[in-house]
Protein backbone atom coordinates (compact mmCIF):
# COMPACT_ATOMS: atom_id res chain seq x y z
CA UNK A 1 0.00 0.00 0.00
CA UNK A 2 1.08 3.40 -1.02
CA UNK A 3 2.44 5.95 1.85
CA UNK A 4 0.56 8.82 1.54
CA UNK A 5 3.00 11.80 2.56
CA UNK A 6 1.24 14.84 2.22
CA UNK A 7 -2.00 13.03 4.02
CA UNK A 8 1.04 13.09 7.17
CA UNK A 9 1.43 16.17 6.68
CA UNK A 10 -1.82 17.78 6.89
CA UNK A 11 -2.29 16.44 10.50
CA UNK A 12 -5.56 14.62 8.92
CA UNK A 13 -6.17 10.78 10.28
CA UNK A 14 -4.88 8.32 8.00
CA UNK A 15 -7.48 7.16 4.84
CA UNK A 16 -6.68 3.97 3.24
CA UNK A 17 -6.37 4.39 -0.88
CA UNK A 18 -9.25 4.56 -3.04
CA UNK A 19 -9.67 1.23 -5.24
CA UNK A 20 -8.56 1.90 -8.44
CA UNK A 21 -10.66 -1.58 -10.05
CA UNK A 22 -14.34 -0.58 -11.22
CA UNK A 23 -16.30 -3.35 -8.94
CA UNK A 24 -16.88 -1.54 -5.83
CA UNK A 25 -18.14 1.39 -7.87
CA UNK A 26 -22.08 2.17 -7.75
CA UNK A 27 -24.11 3.71 -10.70
CA UNK A 28 -26.57 5.92 -9.51
CA UNK A 29 -29.63 6.31 -12.23
CA UNK A 30 -29.08 8.52 -14.95
CA UNK A 31 -31.02 11.83 -14.33
CA UNK A 32 -30.41 13.55 -17.76
CA UNK A 33 -32.00 15.93 -20.04
CA UNK A 34 -33.63 13.09 -22.78
CA UNK A 35 -34.49 14.53 -26.22
CA UNK A 36 -34.89 18.10 -25.77
CA UNK A 37 -35.03 21.06 -28.65
CA UNK A 38 -31.52 20.46 -29.15
CA UNK A 39 -31.26 16.85 -29.66
CA UNK A 40 -29.05 16.46 -26.80
CA UNK A 41 -27.97 12.92 -25.80
CA UNK A 42 -29.47 11.62 -22.55
CA UNK A 43 -26.73 9.03 -21.83
CA UNK A 44 -24.00 12.35 -21.67
CA UNK A 45 -26.18 15.16 -19.94
CA UNK A 46 -26.14 14.55 -16.38
CA UNK A 47 -27.30 16.64 -13.74
CA UNK A 48 -25.90 15.05 -9.98
CA UNK A 49 -22.21 15.67 -9.18
CA UNK A 50 -19.62 13.11 -9.77
CA UNK A 51 -17.83 12.40 -6.33
CA UNK A 52 -15.58 9.33 -5.80
CA UNK A 53 -16.91 7.18 -8.63
CA UNK A 54 -20.32 8.03 -8.36
CA UNK A 55 -23.48 10.14 -9.09
CA UNK A 56 -24.23 11.82 -6.45
CA UNK A 57 -27.57 13.84 -6.15
CA UNK A 58 -28.41 16.69 -3.47
CA UNK A 59 -31.06 18.56 -1.83
CA UNK A 60 -30.64 21.46 -4.26
CA UNK A 61 -30.83 22.19 -7.59
CA UNK A 62 -30.15 25.51 -9.60
CA UNK A 63 -31.57 26.23 -13.51
CA UNK A 64 -29.51 26.16 -16.27
CA UNK A 65 -30.73 27.81 -19.72
CA UNK A 66 -29.79 28.13 -23.63
CA UNK A 67 -28.91 31.91 -23.78
CA UNK A 68 -30.19 31.76 -27.14
CA UNK A 69 -33.81 30.86 -26.47
CA UNK A 70 -33.56 31.44 -22.84
CA UNK A 71 -35.14 28.00 -22.43
CA UNK A 72 -34.33 25.71 -19.21
CA UNK A 73 -31.96 23.03 -20.57
CA UNK A 74 -32.21 21.20 -16.80
CA UNK A 75 -31.92 21.02 -13.05
CA UNK A 76 -28.20 20.55 -12.20
CA UNK A 77 -27.25 20.22 -8.53
CA UNK A 78 -26.28 22.86 -6.56
CA UNK A 79 -23.50 21.91 -4.20
CA UNK A 80 -22.08 23.78 -1.36
CA UNK A 81 -19.20 23.71 1.12
CA UNK A 82 -20.28 20.24 2.78
CA UNK A 83 -20.12 18.90 -1.13
CA UNK A 84 -17.09 20.60 -1.93
CA UNK A 85 -14.88 19.27 1.19
CA UNK A 86 -16.60 15.60 0.38
CA UNK A 87 -15.26 15.95 -3.15
CA UNK A 88 -11.87 16.98 -1.66
CA UNK A 89 -11.52 14.51 0.81
CA UNK A 90 -12.59 11.71 -2.33
CA UNK A 91 -9.80 13.32 -4.45
CA UNK A 92 -7.53 12.95 -2.08
CA UNK A 93 -7.77 9.56 -0.91
CA UNK A 94 -8.11 8.93 -4.88
CA UNK A 95 -4.55 10.59 -4.95
CA UNK A 96 -3.19 8.40 -2.49
CA UNK A 97 -3.38 5.75 -4.94
CA UNK A 98 -3.47 7.52 -8.18
CA UNK A 99 0.19 9.29 -7.64
CA UNK A 100 1.69 5.25 -7.56
CA UNK A 101 0.10 4.42 -10.83
CA UNK A 102 2.71 4.22 -13.33
CA UNK A 103 3.69 6.28 -15.89
CA UNK A 104 2.35 4.02 -18.44
CA UNK A 105 -0.73 3.06 -16.93
CA UNK A 106 -2.04 6.69 -16.39
CA UNK A 107 -0.83 7.33 -20.10
CA UNK A 108 -3.26 4.30 -21.04
CA UNK A 109 -6.28 5.71 -19.56
CA UNK A 110 -5.98 9.58 -20.20
CA UNK A 111 -6.05 7.47 -24.09
CA UNK A 112 -8.71 5.82 -23.23
CA UNK A 113 -10.78 9.37 -22.26
CA UNK A 114 -9.33 10.53 -25.60
CA UNK A 115 -10.79 8.09 -27.38
CA UNK A 116 -14.32 8.83 -26.24
CA UNK A 117 -14.29 12.08 -26.59
CA UNK A 118 -13.38 11.44 -30.51
CA UNK A 119 -15.98 8.97 -30.27
CA UNK A 120 -18.87 11.48 -29.41
CA UNK A 121 -17.33 14.16 -30.50
CA UNK A 122 -20.82 15.40 -32.16
CA UNK A 123 -22.93 15.11 -28.50
CA UNK A 124 -20.50 17.04 -26.63
CA UNK A 125 -20.05 19.56 -29.43
CA UNK A 126 -24.18 19.58 -29.08
CA UNK A 127 -23.85 20.41 -25.62
CA UNK A 128 -21.56 23.20 -25.11
CA UNK A 129 -23.63 24.83 -27.95
CA UNK A 130 -26.83 24.05 -26.15
CA UNK A 131 -25.73 25.38 -22.83
CA UNK A 132 -23.11 28.33 -24.26
CA UNK A 133 -24.90 29.30 -27.23
CA UNK A 134 -21.17 29.55 -29.69
CA UNK A 135 -22.32 28.08 -33.11
CA UNK A 136 -22.06 24.64 -33.68
CA UNK A 137 -18.96 24.37 -36.00
CA UNK A 138 -17.26 26.37 -33.06
CA UNK A 139 -18.17 23.92 -30.69
CA UNK A 140 -17.06 20.71 -32.73
CA UNK A 141 -13.88 22.62 -32.98
CA UNK A 142 -13.87 23.00 -29.45
CA UNK A 143 -14.24 19.45 -28.58
CA UNK A 144 -11.54 18.67 -31.08
CA UNK A 145 -9.16 21.13 -29.15
CA UNK A 146 -10.05 19.25 -25.95
CA UNK A 147 -10.00 16.24 -26.88
CA UNK A 148 -6.24 16.66 -28.03
CA UNK A 149 -5.48 17.65 -24.42
CA UNK A 150 -6.21 14.52 -23.02
CA UNK A 151 -3.85 12.78 -25.96
CA UNK A 152 -0.95 15.19 -25.57
CA UNK A 153 -1.14 14.75 -21.61
CA UNK A 154 -1.34 11.27 -22.23
CA UNK A 155 1.92 11.31 -24.45
CA UNK A 156 3.90 13.84 -21.85
CA UNK A 157 2.88 11.90 -18.82
CA UNK A 158 5.64 9.36 -19.71
CA UNK A 159 8.00 12.16 -20.21
CA UNK A 160 8.56 13.52 -16.85
CA UNK A 161 11.99 12.96 -16.37
CA UNK A 162 14.25 14.29 -13.14
CA UNK A 163 18.25 15.00 -13.22
CA UNK A 164 21.17 13.73 -11.64
CA UNK A 165 23.71 16.89 -10.21
CA UNK A 166 27.46 16.78 -10.77
CA UNK A 167 28.55 17.71 -6.84
CA UNK A 168 31.80 18.91 -5.55
CA UNK A 169 32.44 15.74 -3.22
CA UNK A 170 33.46 12.15 -5.02
CA UNK A 171 30.90 10.48 -2.01
CA UNK A 172 27.69 12.17 -2.94
CA UNK A 173 25.45 11.57 -5.49
CA UNK A 174 22.74 14.44 -6.19
CA UNK A 175 19.13 13.87 -7.48
CA UNK A 176 16.17 15.82 -8.32
CA UNK A 177 12.97 13.63 -8.69
CA UNK A 178 9.58 15.30 -9.50
CA UNK A 179 6.29 14.07 -7.59
CA UNK A 180 2.69 14.71 -8.12
CA UNK A 181 1.70 17.65 -5.45
CA UNK A 182 -1.70 15.95 -4.77
CA UNK A 183 -5.16 17.38 -4.86
CA UNK A 184 -5.40 19.83 -7.86
CA UNK A 185 -8.95 22.12 -7.44
CA UNK A 186 -9.83 22.95 -11.04
CA UNK A 187 -12.05 26.35 -11.42
CA UNK A 188 -13.34 27.16 -14.96
CA UNK A 189 -15.05 29.52 -17.19
CA UNK A 190 -18.06 29.21 -19.02
CA UNK A 191 -16.60 30.55 -23.05
CA UNK A 192 -15.01 26.97 -23.22
CA UNK A 193 -16.30 24.74 -20.74
CA UNK A 194 -15.04 21.29 -22.24
CA UNK A 195 -11.55 23.02 -23.22
CA UNK A 196 -10.50 24.51 -20.08
CA UNK A 197 -11.30 21.68 -18.33
CA UNK A 198 -9.17 19.03 -20.14
CA UNK A 199 -6.30 21.48 -20.50
CA UNK A 200 -5.68 21.38 -16.92
CA UNK A 201 -7.02 17.95 -15.91
CA UNK A 202 -5.16 16.34 -18.54
CA UNK A 203 -1.88 17.50 -16.77
CA UNK A 204 -2.92 16.80 -13.66
CA UNK A 205 -3.75 13.52 -13.62
CA UNK A 206 -0.40 12.65 -16.32
CA UNK A 207 1.31 14.27 -13.51
CA UNK A 208 -0.46 11.69 -10.73
CA UNK A 209 -2.39 14.11 -9.22
CA UNK A 210 -6.41 14.04 -8.50
CA UNK A 211 -8.60 16.37 -9.24
CA UNK A 212 -11.72 18.30 -8.52
CA UNK A 213 -13.55 20.23 -10.85
CA UNK A 214 -15.82 23.23 -9.79
CA UNK A 215 -17.39 23.98 -13.39
CA UNK A 216 -19.11 28.01 -14.42
CA UNK A 217 -22.79 27.83 -13.31
CA UNK A 218 -23.44 28.64 -16.75
CA UNK A 219 -22.20 26.17 -18.84
CA UNK A 220 -21.77 22.41 -16.04
CA UNK A 221 -23.39 20.58 -18.58
CA UNK A 222 -19.88 19.72 -20.51
CA UNK A 223 -17.84 18.66 -16.80
CA UNK A 224 -20.47 16.44 -16.07
CA UNK A 225 -20.47 14.79 -19.75
CA UNK A 226 -16.72 14.44 -19.36
CA UNK A 227 -17.25 12.48 -16.20
CA UNK A 228 -19.33 10.27 -17.79
CA UNK A 229 -16.67 9.51 -20.16
CA UNK A 230 -14.21 9.56 -17.53
CA UNK A 231 -15.81 6.92 -16.03
CA UNK A 232 -16.41 4.93 -19.15
CA UNK A 233 -12.89 5.04 -19.53
CA UNK A 234 -11.70 3.43 -16.19
CA UNK A 235 -10.64 6.71 -14.65
CA UNK A 236 -10.48 5.58 -10.62
CA UNK A 237 -13.05 6.82 -8.57
CA UNK A 238 -12.32 9.71 -6.64
CA UNK A 239 -9.26 10.36 -9.55
CA UNK A 240 -11.93 13.22 -11.19
CA UNK A 241 -14.93 15.19 -9.07
CA UNK A 242 -17.31 17.56 -10.44
CA UNK A 243 -19.24 19.60 -8.22
CA UNK A 244 -21.66 22.09 -10.07
CA UNK A 245 -22.78 25.03 -7.74
CA UNK A 246 -25.11 27.66 -8.63
CA UNK A 247 -23.63 31.49 -8.62
CA UNK A 248 -24.75 32.28 -5.58
CA UNK A 249 -22.96 29.73 -3.99
CA UNK A 250 -19.84 30.18 -5.47
CA UNK A 251 -17.90 32.52 -4.45
CA UNK A 252 -18.41 30.21 -0.90
CA UNK A 253 -17.48 26.98 -2.30
CA UNK A 254 -14.61 28.61 -4.06
CA UNK A 255 -12.87 29.76 -0.99
CA UNK A 256 -13.49 26.31 0.40
CA UNK A 257 -11.34 24.72 -2.28
CA UNK A 258 -8.94 27.17 -1.66
CA UNK A 259 -8.77 26.93 2.04
CA UNK A 260 -9.02 23.14 2.44
CA UNK A 261 -6.06 22.18 3.53
CA UNK A 262 -6.13 18.41 1.35
CA UNK A 263 -6.03 20.80 -1.56
CA UNK A 264 -2.34 21.08 -2.99
CA UNK A 265 -2.98 22.99 -5.82
CA UNK A 266 -5.26 25.49 -7.48
CA UNK A 267 -6.18 26.00 -11.10
CA UNK A 268 -8.64 28.96 -12.43
CA UNK A 269 -9.31 30.39 -15.27
CA UNK A 270 -11.56 33.26 -15.44
CA UNK A 271 -11.84 37.14 -14.54
CA UNK A 272 -8.74 38.81 -12.89
CA UNK A 273 -10.96 40.06 -9.83
CA UNK A 274 -12.18 36.59 -9.10
CA UNK A 275 -8.28 35.54 -9.76
CA UNK A 276 -7.11 37.98 -6.95
CA UNK A 277 -9.90 36.83 -4.63
CA UNK A 278 -8.85 33.05 -5.06
CA UNK A 279 -4.75 34.11 -4.77
CA UNK A 280 -5.70 36.03 -0.99
CA UNK A 281 -7.37 32.81 -0.05
CA UNK A 282 -5.24 30.20 -1.83
CA UNK A 283 -2.06 32.75 0.35
CA UNK A 284 -3.66 31.42 3.31
CA UNK A 285 -1.84 27.73 3.13
CA UNK A 286 0.71 28.77 0.83
CA UNK A 287 -1.26 27.07 -1.99
CA UNK A 288 0.48 26.36 -5.67
CA UNK A 289 -1.66 28.46 -8.15
CA UNK A 290 -2.22 28.72 -11.77
CA UNK A 291 -3.92 31.99 -12.82
CA UNK A 292 -5.28 32.31 -16.49
CA UNK A 293 -7.21 35.69 -15.51
CA UNK A 294 -8.30 38.84 -18.12
CA UNK A 295 -7.00 40.24 -21.36
CA UNK A 296 -7.28 43.11 -23.57
CA UNK A 297 -5.11 41.85 -26.28
CA UNK A 298 -4.27 44.61 -28.95
CA UNK A 299 -4.27 43.81 -32.83
CA UNK A 300 -1.29 46.29 -34.67
CA UNK A 301 -1.57 46.65 -38.23
CA UNK A 302 1.45 48.32 -39.23
CA UNK A 303 1.45 50.22 -42.98
CA UNK A 304 3.81 47.57 -44.05
CA UNK A 305 0.96 44.94 -43.76
CA UNK A 306 -0.72 43.17 -46.15
CA UNK A 307 -4.44 44.43 -45.30
CA UNK A 308 -6.18 41.65 -46.88
CA UNK A 309 -4.57 39.42 -44.40
CA UNK A 310 -4.83 41.60 -41.78
CA UNK A 311 -8.35 41.97 -42.10
CA UNK A 312 -8.97 37.80 -42.30
CA UNK A 313 -6.79 37.62 -38.93
CA UNK A 314 -9.23 39.92 -37.05
CA UNK A 315 -11.78 38.10 -38.51
CA UNK A 316 -10.95 35.47 -36.77
CA UNK A 317 -9.25 37.01 -33.85
CA UNK A 318 -12.25 39.20 -33.01
CA UNK A 319 -15.68 37.43 -33.66
CA UNK A 320 -14.83 33.65 -32.25
CA UNK A 321 -17.17 33.07 -29.67
CA UNK A 322 -18.86 36.69 -30.57
CA UNK A 323 -15.81 38.20 -29.03
CA UNK A 324 -16.31 35.94 -25.68
CA UNK A 325 -12.49 34.55 -25.47
CA UNK A 326 -9.75 35.93 -23.14
CA UNK A 327 -7.71 35.96 -26.21
CA UNK A 328 -9.76 37.89 -28.58
CA UNK A 329 -8.74 41.31 -29.65
CA UNK A 330 -10.13 44.01 -28.11
CA UNK A 331 -7.99 47.24 -29.27
CA UNK A 332 -7.59 47.73 -33.60
CA UNK A 333 -4.31 50.13 -33.90
CA UNK A 334 -3.95 50.79 -37.51
CA UNK A 335 -1.33 52.82 -38.66
CA UNK A 336 -2.28 55.95 -40.55
CA UNK A 337 -1.24 55.04 -44.17
CA UNK A 338 -3.61 51.83 -44.37
CA UNK A 339 -6.11 52.54 -42.05
CA UNK A 340 -9.13 53.92 -44.01
CA UNK A 341 -8.37 50.47 -46.20
CA UNK A 342 -8.31 48.29 -43.13
CA UNK A 343 -11.49 50.16 -41.95
CA UNK A 344 -13.67 49.82 -45.23
CA UNK A 345 -12.00 46.38 -45.77
CA UNK A 346 -12.72 44.96 -42.14
CA UNK A 347 -16.52 46.36 -42.61
CA UNK A 348 -16.98 44.63 -46.18
CA UNK A 349 -16.11 41.64 -44.46
CA UNK A 350 -18.57 41.50 -41.17
CA UNK A 351 -21.08 42.21 -43.13
CA UNK A 352 -20.59 39.47 -45.77
CA UNK A 353 -19.51 37.06 -43.56
CA UNK A 354 -21.17 37.48 -40.46
CA UNK A 355 -24.56 35.99 -39.53
CA UNK A 356 -25.87 35.70 -36.10
CA UNK A 357 -28.54 33.44 -35.28
CA UNK A 358 -28.72 30.47 -32.75
CA UNK A 359 -26.06 28.30 -33.00
CA UNK A 360 -27.62 24.83 -33.90
CA UNK A 361 -28.40 26.87 -37.50
CA UNK A 362 -26.05 26.09 -40.06
CA UNK A 363 -25.56 29.37 -41.33
CA UNK A 364 -24.89 31.17 -37.87
CA UNK A 365 -21.25 32.47 -36.85
CA UNK A 366 -22.68 34.46 -34.57
CA UNK A 367 -24.40 33.32 -31.82
CA UNK A 368 -25.31 34.97 -28.58
CA UNK A 369 -23.94 36.47 -25.41
CA UNK A 370 -23.95 33.96 -22.44
CA UNK A 371 -26.25 36.73 -20.43
CA UNK A 372 -27.92 40.01 -20.64
CA UNK A 373 -25.43 41.07 -18.85
CA UNK A 374 -22.94 40.52 -20.47
CA UNK A 375 -24.70 42.29 -23.43
CA UNK A 376 -25.02 45.03 -21.60
CA UNK A 377 -21.51 45.99 -21.10
CA UNK A 378 -21.47 46.05 -25.16
CA UNK A 379 -23.92 48.43 -25.22
CA UNK A 380 -22.35 50.43 -22.50
CA UNK A 381 -19.22 50.41 -24.68
CA UNK A 382 -19.95 51.30 -27.85
CA UNK A 383 -22.51 53.83 -26.32
CA UNK A 384 -19.85 55.81 -24.21
CA UNK A 385 -17.60 55.72 -27.24
CA UNK A 386 -20.05 57.00 -29.54
CA UNK A 387 -20.74 60.19 -26.69
CA UNK A 388 -16.88 60.68 -27.00
CA UNK A 389 -16.96 61.05 -30.84
CA UNK A 390 -16.44 57.73 -31.89
CA UNK A 391 -18.18 56.28 -35.06
CA UNK A 392 -20.00 53.47 -35.85
CA UNK A 393 -18.99 51.84 -38.96
CA UNK A 394 -21.29 48.78 -38.68
CA UNK A 395 -23.70 47.39 -36.16
CA UNK A 396 -23.89 48.97 -32.82
CA UNK A 397 -27.11 48.23 -30.95
CA UNK A 398 -28.77 44.61 -30.08
CA UNK A 399 -30.04 42.56 -32.38
CA UNK A 400 -33.70 41.40 -33.66
CA UNK A 401 -32.99 37.94 -32.89
CA UNK A 402 -32.73 37.88 -28.83
CA UNK A 403 -32.23 39.66 -25.54
CA UNK A 404 -28.91 38.36 -25.68
CA UNK A 405 -27.54 38.97 -29.15
CA UNK A 406 -25.52 42.08 -30.10
CA UNK A 407 -24.59 42.77 -33.96
CA UNK A 408 -21.39 42.38 -34.90
CA UNK A 409 -19.87 46.08 -34.01
CA UNK A 410 -17.27 48.20 -35.79
CA UNK A 411 -15.90 51.78 -34.33
CA UNK A 412 -13.56 54.11 -35.68
CA UNK A 413 -12.41 57.07 -34.23
CA UNK A 414 -11.51 55.61 -31.30
CA UNK A 415 -9.54 57.18 -28.67
CA UNK A 416 -7.83 56.21 -25.35
CA UNK A 417 -9.97 57.45 -23.26
CA UNK A 418 -12.86 55.27 -24.09
CA UNK A 419 -14.09 52.42 -22.19
CA UNK A 420 -13.44 49.95 -24.77
CA UNK A 421 -9.98 50.79 -24.71
CA UNK A 422 -9.70 50.45 -21.38
CA UNK A 423 -11.70 47.68 -20.16
CA UNK A 424 -12.00 43.84 -22.21
CA UNK A 425 -15.34 44.14 -23.65
CA UNK A 426 -15.87 40.28 -23.82
CA UNK A 427 -18.35 41.09 -26.66
CA UNK A 428 -17.86 41.46 -31.01
CA UNK A 429 -17.02 45.11 -30.73
CA UNK A 430 -13.86 45.93 -32.61
CA UNK A 431 -12.71 49.46 -31.70
CA UNK A 432 -9.94 51.08 -34.39
CA UNK A 433 -7.53 53.44 -33.20
CA UNK A 434 -5.50 55.11 -35.58
CA UNK A 435 -1.76 55.39 -34.77
CA UNK A 436 1.58 57.23 -36.68
CA UNK A 437 5.00 55.34 -35.30
CA UNK A 438 5.91 51.83 -34.01
CA UNK A 439 6.80 53.91 -30.73
CA UNK A 440 3.20 55.09 -30.75
CA UNK A 441 1.49 51.52 -30.99
CA UNK A 442 3.99 49.39 -28.81
CA UNK A 443 3.46 52.11 -26.21
CA UNK A 444 -0.86 52.65 -26.17
CA UNK A 445 -0.89 48.59 -26.53
CA UNK A 446 1.42 48.44 -23.33
CA UNK A 447 -0.36 50.97 -21.32
CA UNK A 448 -2.53 48.23 -19.43
CA UNK A 449 -2.27 46.52 -16.17
CA UNK A 450 -3.06 42.91 -18.32
CA UNK A 451 -1.10 41.47 -21.04
CA UNK A 452 -2.16 37.45 -21.80
CA UNK A 453 -2.11 38.02 -25.84
CA UNK A 454 -1.40 40.65 -28.54
CA UNK A 455 -1.25 40.47 -32.73
CA UNK A 456 0.15 42.42 -35.09
CA UNK A 457 0.66 42.48 -38.91
CA UNK A 458 4.10 43.68 -40.85
CA UNK A 459 5.88 42.27 -43.55
CA UNK A 460 9.12 44.26 -42.35
CA UNK A 461 11.57 41.41 -40.62
CA UNK A 462 13.17 44.09 -38.36
CA UNK A 463 10.11 45.35 -37.07
CA UNK A 464 8.58 41.79 -36.56
CA UNK A 465 11.37 41.07 -34.21
CA UNK A 466 11.59 44.28 -32.39
CA UNK A 467 7.76 44.49 -31.68
CA UNK A 468 7.25 40.64 -30.73
CA UNK A 469 9.67 41.23 -27.98
CA UNK A 470 8.35 44.47 -27.28
CA UNK A 471 5.20 44.04 -26.68
CA UNK A 472 4.41 43.16 -22.95
CA UNK A 473 2.15 39.89 -23.43
CA UNK A 474 2.76 36.11 -22.80
CA UNK A 475 1.58 35.09 -26.35
CA UNK A 476 2.41 37.02 -29.29
CA UNK A 477 0.70 35.96 -33.27
CA UNK A 478 2.68 37.33 -36.19
CA UNK A 479 0.71 37.58 -39.25
CA UNK A 480 -1.92 35.60 -37.55
CA UNK A 481 -5.18 35.87 -35.50
CA UNK A 482 -5.44 32.09 -34.37
CA UNK A 483 -2.97 31.19 -31.79
CA UNK A 484 -4.17 28.21 -29.84
CA UNK A 485 -2.63 24.92 -29.87
CA UNK A 486 -2.16 22.34 -27.37
CA UNK A 487 1.49 21.85 -27.77
CA UNK A 488 2.37 25.20 -27.13
CA UNK A 489 2.37 27.58 -23.78
CA UNK A 490 -0.53 28.83 -23.08
CA UNK A 491 -0.74 32.23 -20.80
CA UNK A 492 0.23 35.66 -19.90
CA UNK A 493 2.02 38.26 -17.59
CA UNK A 494 1.32 41.19 -15.20
CA UNK A 495 -2.43 40.62 -14.06
CA UNK A 496 -3.32 38.33 -16.72
CA UNK A 497 -2.24 35.17 -14.72
CA UNK A 498 0.94 33.07 -13.04
CA UNK A 499 2.07 29.87 -15.05
CA UNK A 500 1.62 28.06 -18.41
CA UNK A 501 -1.05 25.65 -19.66
CA UNK A 502 -0.70 22.87 -22.18
CA UNK A 503 2.93 22.47 -24.00
CA UNK A 504 6.05 20.39 -22.29
CA UNK A 505 5.66 22.76 -19.81
CA UNK A 506 1.70 22.35 -18.69
CA UNK A 507 2.46 19.43 -16.36
CA UNK A 508 4.95 21.38 -14.68
CA UNK A 509 2.62 22.97 -12.98
CA UNK A 510 1.32 19.71 -11.29
CA UNK A 511 4.81 18.43 -9.93
CA UNK A 512 6.80 18.96 -7.03
CA UNK A 513 10.86 19.03 -7.31
CA UNK A 514 12.31 16.77 -4.79
CA UNK A 515 16.66 16.98 -4.39
CA UNK A 516 18.05 14.11 -2.61
CA UNK A 517 21.49 13.43 -1.74
CA UNK A 518 23.18 10.73 -1.38
CA UNK A 519 26.29 10.36 0.59
CA UNK A 520 28.68 7.61 2.27
CA UNK A 521 28.57 6.23 -1.05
Amino acid sequence: MATCFRLRSCLAPHLPPAPLGRRLRRRAPIRGYAGGPAGLSSALLRTDSFVGGRWLSVPATFPVHDPASGAELGLVADCGVAEARAAVRAAYEAFCSWRGVSAKERSSLLRKWYDLMIQNKDDLAKIITAESGKPLKEAQGEILYSANFLEWFSEEARRIYGDIICTPAKDRRALVLKQPLGVAAVITPWNFPSAMITRKVGAALAAGCSVVVKPAEDTPFSALALAELADQAGIPPGVYNVIPCSRKKAKEVGEALCTDPLVSKISFTGSTATGKVLLHHAAKSVKRVSMELGGHAPFIVFDSANVDQAVAGAMASKFRNSGQTCVCSNRFLVQRGIHDSFVKKFAEAIKTNLRVGNGFEERTTQGPLINEKAVEKVEKHVSDAVSKGATVVTGGKRHQVGKNFFEPTLLSNVTQDMLCSQEETFGPLAPVIKFDTEEEAVAIANATDVGLAGYFYSQDPAQIWRVAERLEVGMVGVNEGLISSVECPFGGVKQSGLGREGSKYGIDEYLELKYVCLGGL
